[in-house]
């Protein structure tokens, strides 16, 4: 069973940074799709960012230019650096698990695992 585990959330000012962190109990990275996803109060999760050992990352159009994710296979720790945080970052953060050399992309359907979250909070 993967377990994984979110650190790294705060609140900052509009324009500063956060690097969150997601720890995974066993090692995955190597064939499963990671990926980050955020939930505001009263909105609909959404894919945030995504990325596949050896593959291309994908990013929402709101967060690009704004936000890395990165792994340490070593580590078994998945990264989301973002930059440049705008009041409207304000959310939830999950990390999520794909299946091995299943689909990457932004569907929940598509993640079985995923951690307790972290809160991110951005003030104007």
């Amino acid at each position: 069973q993967v377990q994984l585990v979110e650190s790294g959330g705060g609140s900052v000012q509009s324009g500063e940074s956060l690097k969150l962190s997601c720890v995974a109990s066993l090692d995955i990275f190597g064939s499963r799709c990671m990926a980050w996803f955020r939930q505001a109060p009263g909105k609909e999760r959404e894919g945030v960012g995504n990325i596949r050992y050896g593959g291309p990352r994908r990013y929402a159009d709101s967060v690009k230019g704004r936000f890395t994710a990165s792994q340490d296979n070593a580590k078994r720790t998945l990264y989301l650096q973002m930059d440049s945080l705008k009041p409207e970052d304000t959310a939830m953060y999950y990390c999520a698990a794909g299946r091995p050399y299943g689909p990457c992309d932004f569907s929940e359907a598509d993640f079985p695992y995923w951690g307790q979250g972290t809160q991110v909070t951005v003030s104007s």
